[in-house]
């Protein structure tokens, strides 16, 4: 499987959020949900610009073993995230992508009624 597609998706969270792998997951429909979300993240390709550190564990905790977990932390720290007992506040820091079909004034685009 190529995991273009969740690169692509990592690449557009902006800075100082994240997201967690099961909303990844879901958000993609990805098959076998947060583990290939996380499987995609082990497999990020290094110097391609996908910042695999704004992908976090559920309930915010940062899952990722050493020595990938100090540096998560200290990128996530410099974005302005705080982070208290391994874990990100999601209510302050999660990102929440709009769905395709979805306005970013929350309207749906209506089809041509021809």
């Amino acid at each position: 499987m190529s995991w273009d597609p969740v690169f692509r998706f990592v690449k557009r969270i902006p800075r100082g959020r994240v997201l967690t792998y099961g909303v990844l997951a879901e958000v993609l429909g990805l098959p076998g949900g947060a583990r290939s979300a996380g499987r995609a993240m082990a497999a990020t390709p290094l110097g391609k610009g996908v910042p695999w550190h704004r992908v976090v564990g559920e309930h915010g905790k940062i899952l990722i073993r050493e020595p990938y977990g100090s540096l998560q932390r200290k990128l996530l720290e410099s974005e302005g995230i705080r982070i208290v007992e391994s874990r990100v506040d999601l209510n302050r820091h999660l990102w929440k992508p709009l769905k395709k079909s979805t306005r970013k004034d929350g309207t749906r685009k209506r089809r041509n009624q021809n």
